[in-house]
């Protein structure tokens, strides 16, 4: 999710379309989240690494 958020980010400046650079942003932020989760030992989703 991290790579595909950075990816989002990037494709949103390099056009200039919002939306992208916008949920870019978002999932990005969702999968710091979720491997902060992981790495503290919290099971996410059932399972106990987010990677």
């Amino acid at each position: 999710m991290i790579i595909v958020g950075i990816i989002l980010l990037i494709i949103g400046f390099l056009t200039g379309i919002s939306i992208l650079w916008t949920i870019g942003i978002i999932v990005l932020v969702i999968g710091l989240v979720l491997m902060l989760m992981g790495r503290v030992g919290k099971p996410v989703g059932g399972r106990k690494h987010y990677f």
